[in-house]
């Protein structure tokens, strides 16, 4: 948990910057030619794991590589597990907009699906029924894509700038969501990163390389009883 001041007010941050121009954050499009079209390989028949969420699954002001999605999948391959993660993180994202663009995203078929989103709304003080509501939806969506897909409900904080009786309904709004539909839950994502300077970009906000590999760590917690049983 952050355990100081400096680590609350620092957490403002980290969902402040999921409004800035995610321009920042830039990808490359290399042009295919028909001779690439024609080698393409085989397609790809591991499970998949989708990280779907904003700026922290981003993996904003880093390289993709460098994201926990990315660690996840580097510490799948060197265990010898046979899923494909994909990162759907997109800075900026709000649980109105994930609702919005979750059927496109479930185009492809979904074994373990993680959902970090949530803390844009709790900056903004949108409402936390409306919260609820999209969030939910988004995991109806997914299971009904799926029946047998895995959940994970990737919890958030947020400061007192909206009240405390706000502050601590967003808190509870995250194992309230992971009890009602039967996911996994991950307490806090940022647990051990937020508010941690040494961990973060010189913004002060967003995790380094290395504060990203304790997300990964955090996420992994989680997620490998959930692989280890798909695999029994």
């Amino acid at each position: 948990m952050i355990k100081s001041i400096l680590g609350v007010l620092l957490l403002v941050g980290v969902f402040a910057c999921d409004s800035i121009d995610s321009s920042k954050q830039t990808t490359s499009k290399e042009k295919v030619s028909e001779a690439d079209v024609a080698s393409e390989p085989a397609e790809d028949k591991r499970k998949v794991i989708l990280f779907y969420g904003n700026s922290i699954t981003a993996g904003y002001g880093l390289d993709i590589s460098e994201a926990f999605p990315a660690i996840i999948q580097e510490r799948l391959d060197s265990l010898g597990y046979d899923y494909n993660v994909i990162n759907a993180g997109l800075s900026g994202e709000t649980s109105a907009g994930g609702l919005s663009r979750i059927d496109w995203v479930l185009k492809t078929p979904v074994d373990i699906f993680a959902l970090e989103l949530g803390g844009n709304d709790g900056l903004r003080g949108i409402s936390l029924d409306e919260t609820e509501k999209n969030l939910s939806e988004i995991i109806k969506k997914v299971k009904q894509s799926n029946p047998q897909v895995k959940i994970i409900v990737a919890g958030m904080q947020i400061p007192p700038n909206m009240g405390q009786e706000y502050t601590d309904r967003f808190k509870d709004i995250f194992p309230m969501l992971a009890e009602k539909h039967n996911t996994a839950l991950i307490p806090f994502i940022l647990e051990g990163v937020g508010g941690i300077p040494e961990l973060n970009l010189p913004d002060g906000i967003h995790p380094t390389p290395e504060g990203h590999k304790m997300l990964a760590d955090n996420v992994w917690a989680v997620l490998k009883p959930i692989i280890d049983e798909d695999n029994i």
